[in-house]
């Protein structure tokens, strides 16, 4: 990578480790692109608990569950036969022998995962295999897991050694989402990807607070920053905030920052 803020495994002291780093955010804020990227160059495991609920999703889906049957759903859920790959380089996803890496990012999916996702019952039932999963990257040769999702900051690892909310505007999230399942950021391509965002982001609210941060996370906003350099200013915060140089980041210091990455 040219230029820039390098930050290794190495920059973060090895008393602090095994490190437990979590993103929050709305969709099309970057967050898995970025937790994803951040995880691979720190040499830390990686968890989409996003692609859980998408999982669950598509095994409702597939079973034939009524969505609108929260009991049934949630019981569907309880007995789902899930395994989620923690490498960064292929964080794989199966269901029972299904490969569904790809499945579940289908439009079909991403329109009703929200019904599922706002399932309570069907929440605490991923929140603990969630907790399951960061504990399991604490231990053995795991050098750390950056976990990324709904609730991940407040509500799933509040305790975990980083804490961020990454954010952009509606503008910027729309923009990227589009160019990610269309090719273009043109104004057709803006409309048909604002269902996706601006509704799931609603349902999703009343269930989860992922717009405000809570105390001790950090908040970035990322709406001027390109991909690489978002990466640059969360592994920045993350060496400041292990090391105790930084609690949290002020607009100005976040321009600043962003600014003299290149």
């Amino acid at each position: 990578m040219p230029g820039g803020i390098t930050v290794s495994a190495q920059s973060v002291p090895a008393e602090a480790r095994p490190l437990v780093i979590a993103v929050d955010g709305p969709s099309g804020s970057g967050k898995s692109s970025v937790s994803r990227e951040v995880a691979r160059r720190l040499g830390l495991e990686y968890l989409d608990t996003g692609a859980m609920y998408r999982a669950a999703t598509w095994s409702v889906l597939e079973a034939g569950v009524d969505l609108t049957d929260a009991p049934e759903v949630a019981q569907h859920v309880r007995d789902l036969d899930l395994t989620m790959g923690t490498d960064p380089s292929a964080p794989g996803v199966r269901v029972r022998d299904h490969d569904v890496a790809a499945a579940i990012r289908e439009t079909a999916i991403s329109t009703v995962v929200s019904k599922v996702a706002t399932n309570l019952e069907v929440r605490a039932e991923l929140l603990k295999r969630q907790r399951d999963l960061i504990q399991a990257a604490r231990v053995g040769t795991h050098q750390g897991v950056v976990a990324e999702g709904r609730d991940i900051t407040t509500v799933v690892a509040p305790d975990a050694d980083v804490r961020i909310l990454l954010t952009a505007s509606e503008e910027a999230r729309l923009a990227r989402r589009a160019k990610e399942l269309h090719g273009t950021a043109d104004a057709a391509s803006v409309e048909a990807t604002r269902d996706q965002i601006v509704r799931r982001d609603s349902d999703d609210s009343t269930v989860s607070n992922f717009e405000v941060a809570a105390d001790g996370v950090l908040h970035l906003d990322s709406s001027a920053l390109d991909f690489e350099q978002t990466v640059d200013a969360v592994l920045a915060a993350i060496t400041r905030i292990v090391t105790g140089t930084v609690t949290d980041l002020d607009d100005s210091d976040r321009t600043a920052r962003a600014g003299a990455v290149s």
